[in-house]
């Protein structure tokens, strides 16, 4: 079977003005994951890096957003026929200069899924994000900061880390269970 690595941040990165402070990404995600049952009650002692506290938190990581989405759609189309998992994980260093941990794998029960990003700068002051499902081809329009809380981010800091990346093209919104736009 096959495996797609997905990696997740620890600290926000270089390019982001708050550089090296905790993003409490793996936190949120297994949080959402504890509170669907893909993770038991019983399991979470193996996470003890990980703060208890934040399993408890208000606002998970519903999904990432990441470049590339023909790339995406194919792999997680492969996850949801059951040849392929996705390996989430961290570094436990410096990014690329350290093993990978992972932390968490998704897999065809899940409810892994994916939806295409358009963001729209002409109709709107603000920008604003369409989530198109390739399942059923529905179109959601949706504000940043409604996308940006589900990705585990506040909007100032989702709008920093997305600043340097290509938002013309579509990007995948890779959903961590069954919750869609």
């Amino acid at each position: 079977m096959k495996t797609y690595v997905l990696t997740v941040s620890r600290t926000f990165p270089k390019t982001h003005k708050r550089e090296g402070e905790p993003t409490c990404f793996v936190e949120k995600i297994l949080s959402k994951q504890i509170a669907c049952g893909l993770i038991s009650k019983n399991e979470v002692e193996k996470y003890e890096p990980f703060s208890i506290f934040v399993f408890n938190t208000d606002e998970p990581k519903l999904h990432t957003i990441r470049a590339n989405y023909p790339l995406w759609k194919n792999r997680i189309k492969q996850v949801q026929k059951g040849e392929a998992i996705i390996s989430l994980r961290y570094w436990s260093g410096k990014p690329y200069n350290s093993k990978q941990i992972e932390f968490c794998q998704l897999d065809k029960d899940s409810g892994i899924g994916i939806q295409a990003l358009y963001f729209e700068f002409e109709r709107f002051l603000e920008p604003f994000v369409s989530a198109e499902d390739s399942e059923n081809g529905t179109q959601t329009y949706l504000s940043t900061h409604e996308i940006a809380i589900n990705d585990g981010l506040i909007y100032p800091d989702f709008k920093e880390w997305f600043k340097n990346y290509e938002l013309n093209e579509p990007m995948a919104i890779i959903h961590f269970t069954e919750y869609r736009y």
